[in-house]
Formats: structure tokens, sequence, C-alpha cells
């Protein structure tokens, strides 16, 4: 994953904050992709390919690679192209490997910033510079004490989406809007307390799972399902935030 992740960094890196086409993927509104976008992905999918030529492989910009392993890897070249060309530095690299459908190991990278957040089983890791650092969610259990993150209000447009958001947001201790990834990663870290998105694609939300999970967190779709898919999703940094969310999420 550190491999896969320092090839992407040599593509991005040297387009962000330049002058970038931009290509809209959505005939109404805006999903915006880059050339960065698309360079970093063939250099992820060039290393794993190498290493592991039987596994499968989803991406965010080209053709899912089946194979009949049990292991897949997911890929996000760019989490947060928004922020990408926007020149604002909370966009990331995601890389998971799942097994038979479960988040096994996950990486966020954040080049610009020389931060990387990683998971394997049974441990979760920070690293900025020569400084290797485990990560640990916050004891935070109320929602009345909770920082809350999520990337846009602009998620949660729609009756099933709106009324939830409604009602949860006045409810915690503050609202940070624009983070991608970075929200999560800052959650297993303890510096967030609470994510709350909707209409995820399984490459943003897979890859952070595994970060989460192993820094003592807990992520679910706001139904309690498994989050691996995406769709609408909650992690909060314990047991007891997470259901006092869901609690409030579900109109309980």
């Amino acid at each position: 994953m550190h491999e896969a992740a320092e090839a992407a960094a040599a593509v991005t890196l040297k387009l962000f904050r330049t002058p970038l086409a931009v290509e809209n993927k959505w005939q109404v509104g805006f999903d915006p992709v880059t050339e960065a976008d698309k360079e970093a992905e063939v250099a992820v999918r060039q290393i794993i390919e190498a290493r592991f030529p039987d596994h499968g492989i989803i991406g965010e910009e080209w053709a899912q690679k089946d194979a009949a392993s049990p292991f897949t890897w997911i890929i996000d070249p760019i989490d947060g192209t928004r922020a990408f060309i926007s020149g604002v530095p909370v966009w990331g690299t995601l890389i998971g490997l799942m097994h038979e459908g479960r988040a096994l190991a996950g990486l966020m990278a954040q080049p610009f910033t020389g931060e990387t957040f990683w998971s394997l089983p049974g441990k979760a890791r920070y690293r900025r510079g020569g400084d290797v650092a485990p990560l640990g969610t916050s004891k935070v259990t109320e929602l009345a004490h909770a920082k809350l993150t999520t990337t846009s209000p602009d998620l949660f447009r729609g009756a099933d989406r709106e009324v939830p958001w409604q009602a949860i947001a006045p409810r915690v201790l503050q609202v940070r809007y624009g983070l991608d990834c970075y929200g999560y990663c800052l959650m297993a870290m303890g510096q967030i307390d609470l994510v709350v998105e909707a209409g995820l694609k399984d490459v943003d939300i897979a890859p952070l799972i595994p970060i989460i999970e192993n820094a003592g967190g807990i992520i679910t779709t706001w139904d309690g399902g498994p989050a691996e898919a995406g769709g609408n999703c909650v992690a909060a940094a314990t047991p007891e935030l997470h259901a006092a969310a869901l609690a409030v999420l579900q109109g309980r």
C-alpha cells in the first residue's frame, strides 16, 4: 500500500495547484475528474498488478478487474477532487484491500502535508516525516460533546437524507465541512468524534474502514449494516456515540 501510494504521489504532487483541465462526469450537477485522478490510479494499479496479478481491482476511474481470488483491491486515487482542484490539501489517495467483501486493510495518504494513515488487522498507524504513532479515537460518548464533520450539506438533499441530517446537526457540539477522507482520519486520530455522510461509493469509504475500526471507532450504514458498499454512512469514536447517532438518524 505504501509503495502504491508513493507512485500515486509522484503523479498528484506535480499536478496539485497547477492549471488542470477538469471534466465533469455528471450530465446534471458536478462530479469532477482530472488527468491527475486517472494517471494516479494507473500508477497504483501497476504496483498492485505487479505484486498480486491474481487479485481483483475496483477503481474510481477505470474498469473493474474481476478475479477468482477472494482478495480485491479498492482504489480512489484522489478522494476529494473538488478540494484538489481548489488547492485545498484535504484530499487523499485511498487504497484498501478487501477479503470476500469485507475491508481488511486500508491506507489514506495526503502527500502534500506528508501524512499517511494506515491499518492492518489489529493496528492503525499515523506517519508524518520520520514520526510514526498509533491511532486512537476519542472517548466522547454523547452527541452534545461531539465534533462532527461531513463533506458538504449538499449530500443531504432529498427528504430521506435531509430530515435525519437536520435532526442530528443541532445536537452536536460543532459541525465542520469540507474535509473529505481527511475527516475520517482525523476521527481515527481523536480530533473529530463523528462523521455523517450520504450517497457514498464503495471507493469512498471501504479503504477507510480498517483505519477507523482498528483505531477504536465504529462505522456502519445508517441502518446499522456494513459500510463497505457505501451509501449513507456514520462513523463514531465510541460505540455509545455511534448508537446515539444511529438513533437520531433513524428517527428513534
